[in-house]
């Protein structure tokens, strides 16, 4: 029998953004799929009922995680092994779509990296390859997001739990190869091309597409050939003008021994020239050869660090740990720190030496002084005082 590769497609969105709106869409005019669905929280689900039938095919343990739906889907809760529960899926031979709807809660990078992981490992255990992640799809409320990035002057914000809303929606958009930007209509013109204008600063290379009430094209949800894991990861914003500010810094290198760069691109990857400035969306590079004070450092993020900065990630240097490298990130008023290893200027000379020949690229950004160890952070925000930002940098660093 012929081995057919079954596509899979992740909903990711914040709670009430519109994704079971999506999901009944796309079960109500899935083109001939027969599409089984995995949902994280049954209690979330809230599929239309008109869309459950009794499960011809459902045994009775399976009774508790599993819903039947009347045109051939089946609706498991996301409550054991995701991989596992794809498998029986795929082993019933009755479904040829896999839609996973993610809960509001959950960043959609480990998802993926689990059926990615599946997809390929299945072969190792004699199996023929049987699924492959087809597209990951956010769905994103523009009033929200308005709301969130400060684009609306006098709305209020009604019983919203703040603490990890911008964290999770910043993840989700980072993260996906489509953005569906639901409820347009309750956004003015202004307010819409600002959270146009944030969302490519974060994310420059999904597809956005603007609807409401979720109601969208199913050829650009499922079946699109778009997911490629390698491209997604390095989609982000930050990533984008991290890479960019990486080749300047080259360039200047050859004329210049010069210790502090700041680096503007103010969004030049938007489609039209002035874009985001007209909405006061820009992103620059911190760059500095002299660490941190860590104890300066922790009481700016905690007393100082500006509202307009919307998603600040990079690497950190402490003066007080000179050999370990940092990452850090924030996204609205979530911030962390943590060790990403030590630097490579730390290790033994010949170590080194050897290091530099296997991979010579390593000393492209190398300082005769301190060697790989650099402070380097990409500030994307909403009206920042950019000069400002530089000064309060500059003011931590150890001389």
């Amino acid at each position: 029998m012929e081995n057919k590769i079954t596509p899979i497609t992740i909903l990711t969105g914040y709670l009430g953004a519109g994704k079971t709106t999506l999901m009944n869409h796309i079960l109500t005019n899935q083109q001939g799929y027969k599409v089984a669905v995995i949902v994280n929280d049954i209690g979330e689900v809230n599929i239309d009922a008109k869309l459950i039938s009794d499960g011809g095919f459902i045994q009775e343990e399976d009774k508790g995680n599993v819903v039947p739906l009347s045109n051939g889907c089946i609706c498991c809760t996301l409550k054991e092994d995701l991989m596992q529960q794809i498998v029986d899926i795929l082993k019933t031979r009755k479904f040829d779509y896999i839609l996973i709807e993610a809960s509001g809660i959950c960043e959609p990078l480990p998802i993926a990296q689990t059926i990615t992981i599946l997809s390929e490992s299945l072969e190792q255990y004699g199996l023929p390859k049987m699924c492959k992640l087809d597209n990951v799809v956010t769905v994103v409320d523009a009033l929200r997001l308005a709301t969130e990035f400060g684009c609306g002057e006098d709305l209020v914000k009604e019983g919203i739990d703040e603490e990890d809303i911008e964290n999770l929606l910043i993840e989700q958009i980072e993260f996906c190869n489509v953005i569906v930007l639901n409820k347009v209509d309750e956004v003015s013109e202004e307010q819409l091309n600002t959270v146009k204008a944030v969302i490519k600063s974060l994310q420059p290379t999904a597809k956005i597409i603007e609807t409401n009430y979720s109601k969208v094209d199913v050829k650009d949800i499922m079946d699109t050939n778009n997911f490629d894991f390698e491209k997604i990861t390095t989609s982000a914003g930050w990533i984008q003008e991290m890479e960019k500010d990486d080749e300047v810094e080259e360039h200047e290198h050859h004329e210049e021994h010069h210790h502090e760069h700041h680096h503007d691109h103010d969004n030049h990857h938007n489609h039209e020239e002035g874009e985001a400035e007209e909405y006061g969306i820009s992103t620059f590079v911190y760059t500095s050869r002299k660490p941190l004070d860590v104890v300066k450092f922790e009481k700016y993020l905690n007393e100082q660090f500006p509202k307009s900065v919307i998603r600040c990630k990079g690497l950190v240097w402490f003066q007080s740990d000179y050999d370990m490298s940092y990452l850090f990130e924030q996204a609205g008023k979530q911030m962390k720190v943590s060790e990403t290893g030590y630097w490579l200027a730390s290790a033994p000379k010949n170590e080194l030496e050897q290091m530099a020949r296997n991979n010579p690229e390593i000393l492209k950004d190398w300082d005769d002084n301190v060697g790989d160890r650099m402070v380097k952070l990409v500030f994307i925000g909403k009206d920042m005082n950019k000069k400002q930002i530089i000064e309060d940098m500059d003011s931590m660093l150890v001389k």
